[in-house]
């Protein structure tokens, strides 16, 4: 008695240290209620609620069933979901000390409780006897997927292993989960770290009004005189664009492009080191050749032969025209210059880039960012959603936000029905990771009959706004409004059953579809109508700046295929290791990567720089032996967005046929929801013929 009666005051407890904690509230998130302490308090709830849940599995004397078992197991951590999908949000986003400390703490206590789940002898039998039976149970489609998810997980994750090979396992996730973690907060440190606040006018020569604007703005938000550029996109790009200082322009190339290889305590060369070869030491342990084989099992691609297949074939198609556009800014240079000898150099590349653009095309960006008013940009972009899919979205100021910058927003459907809630986060600071993304709060689920809306945000650096002008958008920053936007709408039009079949749980390379297809809208008259007015006089863009904007759509459209070309083939070198790399007898990580790349570089390499030691992307987030998924969805999305063009963009038949592929997220195989949609296999002709190569 004495037993029961302290456990039901130890559940009372939990229940309402729980109620008492901000982060389960049944509401809202009420991000500026919640303290360190509140998210130390609800990994803890949430780790002992999923021990107790996984425990009652394991523990029942009743016959395995789908729902005792699968569907038990699917819901057995909600609290950990939550706290988690909270936390590190933030230290993507909005981090401090003390989250990141957080972060280093539980990061690897998660990772050997899902060790420990996964590789639970009782449970796995239990998994498999529901498996074994699935041909006789008549479950539905969603139902029958998260049963065959589950039990190859399970395989996956080392079930059927030795019991010294699970302990191998679990010491190797466990490891990487720490070491991919410190990587990308050396990364943001290093991003950091540099600045560099000019006075002279020869240092600023070249450098257009708005930028002026932006960079005395950062230097007076830092108490300083003049005008201060740093490593956030915004900032680096503009400067790399316009400085016409060619020494200043290495300077800011050469401190974005070595982080991470720098020394010090933010180096991420022995983190390189240990990520790849623990990768490979888990493909072993489960019976592959290299790292990338066992990855690649759960993709479209299925393969590495795969992956190299479309790599090569993108390489023979456009490393011959992009050579040509070298040649052709090298001239530009040397003309320019008075210099017959001159080299383009990396740090040269988007200077000239740009002027040559001018030339050609009388085009440049600062022609058409008044154009692109980031208000009325993501106003048009929510209208776009609306005449695609019958979307609204309206400001709602009354729902808490992690930063002041944040928007939040009420997304309805056309019959007025609450879809989703989306927070947007635009602007750099000193808190947030580089690059922009999509990530969600909470996942779209089915409880009790009833849709469970997601809470989806996307966080970008875009151009800042200044006293004397709103935020500026240049023309690749409305793409990528577009691409990121493309993400969410993944996740808001969500309609499964399971949370880890909502949005964008679907395979790598297919998850960059419904991002990579939106981009096609910056080009189109129905959308420029509503977004490009300059944001002074109220006037639409001139048809002639459309038309040249229309012209200049492939300018240089091979040398950018190739960059990333070349990110894919440093992370299939990386990940097709099939014995550990050392870094001994003069190899380090910067000469790993100068060979693995040295087919698709095409501008000299810089001493000193290093990609592999500041590739988030796959060395701390989840394209490890993925990122060719970007060329792979590229194909998708010009063989996907030419029915578009065929039917009229707007076409409702059309727009209809692919909201249901993004509803049904990952409860069918990609190749099934994508033959569904097209009505054919894709090929790399439509992408060819998109980019004038064909």
């Amino acid at each position: 008695m004495k037993v029961k009666l302290l456990s039901f005051f130890l559940t009372i407890s939990t229940i309402m240290t729980a109620k008492n904690n901000p982060i389960f509230n049944d509401g809202f998130i009420r991000f500026s209620d919640i303290t360190p302490q509140h998210y130390e308090e609800a990994f803890e709830l949430g780790l002992k609620e999923q021990d107790e849940n996984i425990a009652a599995i394991t523990n029942s004397t009743e016959a395995p069933t789908f729902e005792n078992t699968i569907l038990a197991l699917e819901y057995a951590d909600e609290k950990l979901e939550r706290v988690c999908n909270i936390l590190f949000n933030m230290t993507e986003a909005e981090t401090s000390d003390a989250l990141d400390s957080l972060a280093a703490k539980y990061s690897p206590i998660l990772t050997q409780k899902s060790n420990e789940i996964m590789l639970n002898e009782v449970l796995f039998k239990r998994v498999k006897a529901v498996y074994d039976k699935r041909d006789e149970l008549n479950l539905d489609t969603e139902d029958r997927k998260i049963l065959d998810d589950t039990y190859v997980s399970f395989v996956r994750s080392g079930a059927n292993l030795s019991k010294e090979d699970k302990a191998r396992m679990d010491s190797i996730t466990t490891a990487l989960s720490s070491l991919t973690l410190q990587y990308g907060q050396n990364v943001l440190k290093e991003t950091n770290s540099f600045s560099m606040t000019l006075t002279e006018p020869q240092d600023i020569a070249g450098l257009p009004d708005y930028v002026l604007s932006a960079a005395s703005q950062r230097a007076k938000e830092v108490g300083t005189e003049g005008y201060l550029f740093n490593l956030s996109m915004p900032s680096y790009s503009a400067f790399m664009k316009f400085a016409d200082n060619r020494a200043l322009r290495e300077k800011l190339y050469m401190a974005y492009n070595s982080k991470g290889n720098r020394g010090g305590e933010n180096d991420n060369n022995a983190i390189v080191h240990d990520i790849v070869n623990k990768r490979l030491e888990l493909a072993k342990i489960m019976g592959r050749q290299t790292f990338a084989d066992y990855k690649l099992e759960r993709t479209m691609a299925e393969s590495k032969e795969n992956v190299y297949k479309l790599l090569d074939e993108l390489y023979a198609n456009y490393m011959p025209v992009a050579r040509k556009e070298v040649d052709e800014l090298t001239d530009y240079a040397r003309r320019l210059t008075s210099d017959s000898t001159f080299i383009i150099q990396p740090w040269d590349w988007a200077y000239y880039s740009e002027k040559l653009q001018e030339d050609k095309y009388d085009l440049n960006e600062g022609m058409l960012k008044p154009y692109f008013e980031l208000g009325r940009v993501k106003r048009g972009v929510f209208a776009l959603a609306g005449k695609l899919y019958g979307l609204k979205f309206t400001l709602n100021d009354k729902i808490d936000k992690y930063h002041k910058d944040v928007e939040v927003y009420d997304v309805t459907d056309a019959d007025g029905n609450y879809v989703a809630t989306f927070y947007a986060d635009f602007f750099p600071r000193a808190s947030k990771q580089g690059g922009a993304w999509m990530t969600e709060f909470r996942g779209e689920k089915i409880e009790n009959g009833k849709r469970i809306p997601p809470y989806i945000s996307i966080v970008t650096n875009f151009s800042i706004p200044t006293d004397s002008t709103p935020s500026l958008l240049s023309f690749s920053e409305v793409t990528t409004l577009l691409h990121e936007f493309g993400h969410s709408l993944h996740g808001m039009l969500a309609n499964t059953k399971y949370a880890s079949h909502s949005g964008t749980n679907v395979y790598r390379d297919f998850v960059e579809l419904p991002s990579q297809i939106m981009e096609n809208f910056a080009y189109e008259k129905c959308f420029l109508d509503d977004v490009a007015i300059h944001y002074q006089t109220g006037e639409k863009i001139p048809e002639v700046l459309i038309r040249k904007l229309k012209e200049s759509e492939n300018y240089h459209v091979a040398y950018a295929c190739v960059r990333q070309l070349n990110f894919g083939y440093l992370d299939m070198a990386w990940h097709t290791i099939d014995k550990p790399w050392e870094a001994a007898d003069g190899e380090t990580v910067e000469k790993f990567e100068r060979r693995a790349c040295e087919k698709t570089t095409v501008l000299p390499a810089a001493e000193g720089t290093c990609t592999s030691t500041q590739f988030g992307h796959i060395f701390s987030g989840g394209y490890a032996a993925g990122y060719y998924g970007y060329k792979w969805a590229e194909v998708l999305d010009a063989d996907a967005f030419s029915l578009f063009k065929e039917t009229g963009v707007l076409n409702p038949e059309t727009a209809g046929k692919f909201k249901a592929l993004l509803q049904a997220g990952g409860t069918v195989h990609p190749k099934t929801l994508y033959l569904k949609f097209r009505g054919q296999e894709p090929t790399v002709d439509a992408l060819l013929k998109r980019n004038g190569i064909k």
